[in-house]
C-alpha cells in the first residue's frame, strides 16, 4: 500500500500541494485527476522520491520513500517527459533498465515491442510522441516492480493503443499483482479503468473515493411530475445537484442511493420516472457542487 500523509510542497511563493493525504491500495488502480497546475505531477515526483516534501511523507508498506533506495526498487516512475538517451533505440533502453531493476524481463520487453510493431533498434527520438509513450509504458511494465507511477498516462496514444495499454494493466494486475497509480486531466480516460479516484484542485484533495461508492450514491432521474406539490416534496427531501427542465420533463441529478430514490418515488405521483446511472464526470459534478465547486471548470472533457 502506498500512503501519502499530509503532503505539502511549495516552489518559492507558489504552493503546489497543501496537506494532501491519499492512499493507493495494492492490486487496485488509483487514478488522480485534476487540471494542469493542480499538483498531480508534483505529487507523483514526491511519491517517486524525486522531490522532498516540505511537510508530510510518502510510505510504501510503512517504509518512507525519501532517500530510501530499497523502497525505490519497488516502483517504476514514468513522467510525462520520459527521458531517452540521445540516439538510443528501445533495445538499448531495455538493457539499461535491466541493470537498474533486477526483475526486468528483457525477453518479454522485446516481444512486447514487436507486438506493437516498434523496431527495437530505431532511435526512440525518431518515434512519434505516442510511440515514445508506448516504449516508456512497456519499460515500466517489464521492469517487474510492484507499483507503476504514470503521469498523464495516455498522453499521445491513439484510441487503439489506449485500449491496448489498459489491457496490459489488467493482465499484469491479474498475473502478478501490479498496482498502477495514474494521473490524468481527463475524467473520461480513467472512468472504465480505476478502482479509486482522487480529485486534486489548487494543490488540495477535493475528493478521494472508491469508484463503486461514487457510482452508488448519485443518479440521474428523468421524470414528469403530476403536480407542483410532488415536485416540491422531492426537492425538499433530496439534495438536488442539478435540475434541467425541458417543458414538463425534469432531468435531475439526485445525491442518494438507487434504493432511496426508488423508495421515495413510489410514494409520490409521477406521469413518468426513470432512474439512470451517471458518468464519472456527472458523479464528480454531483459530489463537488455541494462543496461550492463546479468540476466542469476543473476537468477537461
Amino acid at each position: 500500500m502506498m500512503e501519502a500523509i499530509n503532503l505539502s510542497k511549495s516552489f518559492g511563493k507558489v504552493r503546489a500541494l497543501t496537506n494532501v493525504s491519499l492512499t493507493a491500495r495494492e492490486h487496485e488502480i488509483f487514478g488522480l485527476v485534476g487540471t494542469n497546475g493542480a499538483g498531480k505531477s508534483t505529487f507523483l515526483r514526491i511519491a517517486a522520491g524525486i522531490l522532498k516534501p516540505d511537510e508530510g511523507c510518502v510510505l510504501y508498506d510503512s517504509c518512507p520513500v525519501w532517500n530510501n533506495p530499497k523502497v525505490k526498487e519497488r516502483f517504476f516512475y514514468i513522467p510525462n517527459d520520459f527521458y531517452f538517451f540521445p540516439g538510443a533505440g528501445a533495445r538499448e533502453m531495455g538493457k539499461y533498465f535491466s541493470g537498474v531493476y533486477r526483475r526486468f524481463d528483457e525477453t518479454k520487453y522485446l516481444n512486447s515491442l514487436r507486438d506493437f510493431s516498434l523496431n527495437p533498434d530505431t532511435p526512440v527520438q525518431e518515434f512519434s510522441k505516442g510511440m515514445r509513450r508506448l516504449v516508456s509504458v512497456l519499460l515500466g511494465i517489464c521492469a517487474g516492480t510492484d507499483y507503476l507511477l504514470l503521469d498523464e498516462t495516455f498522453d499521445g496514444l491513439d484510441p487503439v493503443n489506449r485500449q491496448a495499454v489498459k489491457s496490459l494493466f489488467a493482465t499484469e494486475m491479474e498475473d502478478r499483482g501490479l498496482t498502477p497509480v495514474l494521473t490524468s486531466h481527463n475524467l473520461r480516460e480513467l472512468e472504465d479503468l480505476c478502482d479509486h479516484i482522487g480529485l486534486l484542485h489548487e494543490g488540495g484533495v477535493l475528493l478521494s473515493k472508491d469508484l463503486d461508492d461514487l457510482k452508488q450514491n448519485a443518479f440521474r432521474v428523468q421524470c414528469v411530475f403530476s403536480s407542483g406539490e410532488d415536485e416540491d416534496r422531492v426537492k425538499g427531501h433530496f439534495r438536488i445537484v442539478e435540475d434541467v427542465v425541458s417543458g414538463r420533463l425534469h432531468s435531475m441529478v439526485i445525491a442518494a442511493t438507487r434504493e432511496q430514490i426508488e423508495s421515495y418515488f413510489r410514494g409520490i405521483d409521477t406521469i413518468y420516472a426513470e432512474i439512470l446511472p451517471l458518468s464519472l464526470e456527472e458523479i464528480f459534478i454531483a459530489q463537488t457542487k455541494s462543496a461550492g465547486y463546479d468540476v466542469r471548470k476543473m476537468i477537461a472533457g
